[in-house]
């Protein structure tokens, strides 16, 4: 038995009931993974409150990232094995798989291997906001070397990653806050 997070009614942190559940062994092209450290982040709070691009099938789950150790890999699963440290990438949706658990299965194309450096909270916390960063930066942005990008939101959790990344990418940052202007 696990015990994992879940809700059967949109709203605050009060819907949230941790139950006991029986993980089932990973399917072909999953990963069971032993959760030592979640990662929270606005899209679980929207989707628990019912203000998110999809709507809760109850009961549902939630949670996206997640760092811990390979309990079992299903079927068509090769680099990883079990004892391995990994994190787990927001890559999926919430109707698919949640994170909030002892015990979860997550898709073996969401889950990587830990980089030795990284402490389980902050192998669980960091991917979120580079996706998003990554994704309006390089994917969408096609960001290059010399270029100026403003960050607004400069001090924000996905404005540090987009730092990074336009500073890793040789770019020129120019940041705001409208949190920090003095009125």
């Amino acid at each position: 038995m696990s015990k994992v997070v879940t809700f059967n009614r949109t709203g605050g942190s009060e819907v949230l009931e941790v139950v006991d559940v029986q993980v089932p062994a990973p399917s072909a092209n999953e990963v069971q993974i032993r959760v030592k450290a979640i990662g929270l982040n606005r899209a679980e709070i929207m989707y628990r409150n019912g203000q998110y691009v999809i709507v809760p099938e109850f009961p549902a789950r939630l949670g996206y990232e997640a760092a811990g150790t390979v309990e079992a890999v299903g079927e068509n699963v090769k680099d990883l094995a079990k004892g391995d440290l990994v994190s787990v990438i927001p890559s999926f949706m919430f109707s698919e798989y949640g994170m909030y658990g002892e015990i979860v299965n997550a898709p073996v194309h969401a889950v990587v291997k830990q980089p030795e450096n990284l402490s389980f909270e902050q192998a669980a916390a960091s991917w979120m906001m580079h996706v998003t960063a990554f994704g309006a930066l390089v994917e969408y942005g096609n960001l290059q070397a010399g270029q100026n990008v403003v960050i607004r939101a400069a001090s924000s959790s996905v404005g540090l990653a987009a730092i990074q990344i336009a500073n890793m990418l040789g770019a020129k940052t120019h940041c705001t806050d409208p949190h920090l202007r003095k009125t």
